[in-house]
């Protein structure tokens, strides 16, 4: 609350100072208050280790400002009006300034005030000016660039988003601060010239008003109405000089761990060697004749000790570091060693053609996609994406990518940075003029055409998609086929303890009472292998919880919760008319399949002969081909149904095999036909 009253009252006094008469005494209370408060902010600026940690600065600056042209209506006011009086008309502070600082002496006092204007305006105003313009602009035109390395980091998942948010919010303040002292700045440097402006009214004003209406000879009113005028302007000048000077500091102070006198003093006497040539130097200076012997032979010994004091730091430091080369040695060795055994687990690597597609400088949008693809897999999937890690490589075509699961390729493509694919999703008639291509992702057939036939092609029915689109799909469909593999112990450890913040007797139930980790994981895998969501944990959970203390059996873990998450998956396969159209294993192939299961030692498995396998994968490849549908579904037993999908996985990827455990009671049915039948 006092904070916020302190503005407020600080406004009023400088009202007051300007319209109203005030006495010498508060006069010289204001006075005295303006000293000290240049002092402390001079201060503040040395002690600074960020320029947002003095945000407050250009309002500081522009009010220190007001604050001390009030005092020179103030002050001018009583030096006119009590200037008869002698050199106590303004006070004692001004009095003091002008007697004792300048000795009485009007002249010397004049020199001092316009050497002080000098400094302030041509060098300190003028440079620290300089310096906010510059670094205001080169704030502004880096601004772009920082928000885009954000957007980055956040989407490599080097950064999470209330850091992002932080940074943001960082970046903004930085470049609102530097415009707002660009602007603010410029205020001292016109109270250096209202100051002369100033001293000159005051001194002719004094003049006039001494010798016509207070009747004083024109060397009394002169020295009196001078000498007061001059203790004005350096009561003034003095504050604004140290507040230029903190407005320098701030502007060209540069961020770091320490105060500016650290800083200064560890980069100055960091190396002996120049304090050595200097303390030469000005020992030398001191044999010129006529110089000084004392004072150069005085602080060239004083140069001479600190670089000898320096110089004996340096050297048992360096003794010290010698003492643990080998143990430390040995350590950074086997930490080098070590970082060469790290492996992305997701990464992509582009050839040096497709750089435009990925760098931000040059427009590229795959960095964001990557964001939005880590997103949408972890909604549908309920999976946590690692960060990808994208790189170029050499030793790739210029215009070809490569998809790496923990650092081996599985899958690749290549792409036209410059140009548009035109995909045929199956109802575009017409060939389309270009460079025929295949989609990498679903295979369908493709053309890479230039950006001004794209109404065209979409006129045709083709679909138009960015190179950027393109590879995004290429590595969303990669991880969804492969995201059990994504899904390792550290993995699942976290999707516990996500749980357990929620229900913690859930998971002290489970884990590891009922199941262990690594069990836990691979019904998680099962699941994810064909493309089930996991994102009902708590489901999952409660499901091995109830079956996990009866067996140990992953399959039929598996099989137990995709019925409990019967709704999801059969969802997942429904049509627009929200049925469920399925083809069925005739009683002849399934009878042969059930027979043909063995149990052994590692588990229950089918063992078909290789004619056998080729004919079921015949029959099952021909009824998909004769389906007109946006999935294939295979419904056959439940005790069939983990093993035939296991089967046959990598022959017919897009066909899902169900169980009628898998489909809920209200779902309609639509028999597509019977395999090999």
């Amino acid at each position: 609350m006092k904070s916020q009253i302190a503005m407020p009252i600080a406004i009023v006094v400088i009202l007051i100072a300007v319209i109203i008469p005030l006495p010498t005494v508060i006069l010289d209370v204001l006075i005295s208050s303006n000293i000290a408060l240049s002092v402390v902010i001079l201060l503040a600026a040395v002690y600074l280790l960020n320029p947002l940690q003095f945000s407050s600065f250009p309002s500081i600056l522009l009010m220190s400002t007001l604050f001390r042209l009030s005092l020179n209506i103030a002050s001018t006011r009583l030096i006119l009006l009590n200037g008869s009086r002698g050199m106590s008309a303004a006070g004692e502070v001004i009095s003091a300034f002008g007697q004792f600082v300048v000795g009485g002496n009007y002249a010397v006092g004049i020199v001092i005030f316009l050497v002080l204007i000098v400094i302030q305006y041509v060098v300190i105003n003028h440079g620290a000016v300089r310096i906010s313009e510059v670094t205001a602009r080169f704030t502004l035109d880096a601004l772009p660039g920082k928000q885009l390395a954000v957007d980055a980091d956040l989407n490599a998942g080097i950064i999470d988003q209330q850091e992002a948010r932080e940074r943001r919010a960082e970046i903004g303040r930085e470049a609102e601060f530097h415009g707002a002292m660009d602007g603010a700045i410029r205020f001292t440097q016109r109270d250096a010239v209202a100051s002369i402006l100033i001293t000159l009214i005051n001194i002719i004003g004094g003049l006039f008003i001494g010798v016509f209406q207070f009747g004083m000879p024109v060397a009394s009113a002169l020295t009196t109405f001078t000498v007061l005028t001059i203790g004005d302007g350096l009561v003034t000048a003095i504050p604004s000089l140290l507040i230029s000077i903190a407005g320098g500091l701030v502007t060209t102070r540069a961020a770091s761990d320490l105060s500016l006198g650290q800083e200064v003093s560890m980069q100055l006497f960091s190396n002996p060697k120049p304090v050595y040539f200097g303390a030469g130097i000005v020992a030398g200076l001191g044999l010129i004749p006529g110089f000084p012997k004392f004072s150069f032979f005085f602080l060239a010994a004083t140069l001479g000790f600190i670089a000898f004091t320096l110089a004996k730091a340096a050297t048992q430091r360096e003794a010290a570091s010698t003492t643990d080369v080998t143990p430390k040695s040995a350590a950074d060795m086997s930490e080098r060693a070590t970082s060469f055994l790290k492996i992305d687990t997701l990464a992509i690597e582009i050839g040096y053609g497709l750089i435009s597609i990925v760098d931000v400088q040059q427009g590229g949008e795959f960095l964001n996609r990557i964001r939005s693809i880590r997103k949408q897999v972890a909604q549908d999937l309920g999976l946590i994406v690692p960060p990808v890690n994208v790189t170029d490589n050499l030793k790739l075509a210029p215009r070809q990518y490569s998809i790496l699961l923990k650092g081996v390729g599985i899958a690749r493509g290549e792409l036209m940075a410059d140009k548009f694919l035109a995909i045929n999703p199956g109802n575009a008639t017409e060939t389309f003029p270009g460079t025929p291509t295949t989609e990498p992702t679903f295979g369908l057939p493709a053309f890479w055409i230039t950006k001004d036939n794209r109404e065209r092609a979409r006129m045709l029915n083709y679909t138009v998609v960015d190179p950027a689109t393109v590879l995004a799909t290429h590595l969303a469909e990669t991880i969804r086929s492969h995201a059990y593999e994504l899904l390792g112990r550290q993995e699942v450890k976290a999707l516990i303890d996500y749980v357990a913040e929620t229900h913690p007797k859930l998971v002290e139930e489970l884990v590891p009472k009922t199941l262990s980790v690594g069990d836990i994981q691979k019904v998680l895998q099962n699941l994810l292998r064909e493309k089930v969501s996991i994102r009902d944990l708590v489901t999952i959970f409660e499901t091995l919880a109830d079956y996990g203390a009866l067996t140990k059996d992953h399959i039929t873990l598996t099989e137990m919760t995709r019925a409990a998450l019967n709704r999801s998956i059969s969802k997942a396969l429904l049509n627009d008319q929200n049925e469920l159209p399925i083809f069925t294993l005739s009683p002849q192939w399934e009878e042969r399949l059930n027979q043909a299961m063995v149990s052994g030692e590692s588990g229950t498995y089918l063992a078909l002969d290789a004619k056998t396998f080729e004919g079921l994968v015949k029959v099952l490849t021909e009824v998909c081909q004769k389906t007109m549908a946006a999935h294939w579904t295979l419904l056959c037993s439940s005790g069939l149904r983990f093993h035939l999908r296991k089967l046959i996985e990598r022959f017919l990827p897009q066909l899902a095999v169900i169980s009628p455990n898998d489909i809920p009671p209200n779902v309609q049915i639509v028999s597509l036909g019977v395999a090999g039948q």
